[in-house]
């Protein structure tokens, strides 16, 4: 069965309007000022962390704990985090199709994990792996081994990497053997090597791999 692999945040789903949104709740919930709305905004743009949470503790002298104050973060994006009904019926149809579905995501486990079962995308995946669970980062080779062999496949058998960032997506599937599908949302940098294919959407994607299949 072929492999293909997706990214999460900003390919399944949209991290930075949920983000945002768990900030906003948390001071709202915390009665934080607007000061530590934005430092969260701010440093949260891009990842969020357990270690976030202690930098913000120290930066204004806050009472809850580091640990409180993530495990709150995390619920919040889990309750606000979803997954458009197109982009889950698109899973259901490579599955379908004999398609061996994989995961492959920087970020910390707990919060990547609540995202997948908070949207249902769990259940329609053969295999899941998450920067924490080794504390490696895309582009690193062995997150994307990790996650062919949790969907009980070798990379050695080729298959896909779908995602949104050129270089821990693309060229992170490149140096993993596998042919890629970017999501363009942002300039593509010099020297990096082009995608086999540029979508807008994610569901543009899993067409592509639906007509793979049906060639």
């Amino acid at each position: 069965m072929p492999l293909a692999l997706f990214d999460l945040d900003n390919t399944l789903v949209d991290r930075q309007s949920v983000y945002g949104d768990a900030v906003a709740t948390l001071c709202r919930r915390r009665t934080f000022g607007p000061e530590v709305e934005q430092w969260l905004l701010t440093e949260l743009a891009d990842r969020a962390n357990l270690i976030d949470f202690a930098r913000l503790r120290t930066a204004f002298d806050l009472e809850a704990s580091a640990a409180e104050l993530w495990q709150e973060y995390v619920t919040l994006t889990a309750a606000a985090v979803t997954c458009r009904p197109a982009v889950l019926k698109g899973l259901a149809r490579l599955r379908a199709a004999s398609w061996t579905i994989g995961i492959v995501t920087n970020g910390a486990s707990d919060i990547q994990r609540a995202k997948l079962t908070a949207t249902g995308l769990i259940d329609l995946v053969d295999g899941v792996a998450v920067s924490g669970d080794l504390e490696i980062r895309k582009p690193d080779r062995r997150l994307y081994e990790l996650a062919a062999s949790r969907c009980g496949v070798s990379l050695a058998d080729g298959g896909w990497m779908i995602g949104d960032n050129p270089a821990g997506d693309i060229g992170g599937g490149h140096q993993a053997g596998l042919r890629t599908i970017w999501l363009a949302s942002r300039p593509w940098p010099d020297g990096l090597t082009t995608a086999s294919h540029v979508v807008d959407d994610v569901t543009d994607a899993i067409n592509i791999l639906l007509n793979e299949t049906s060639e």
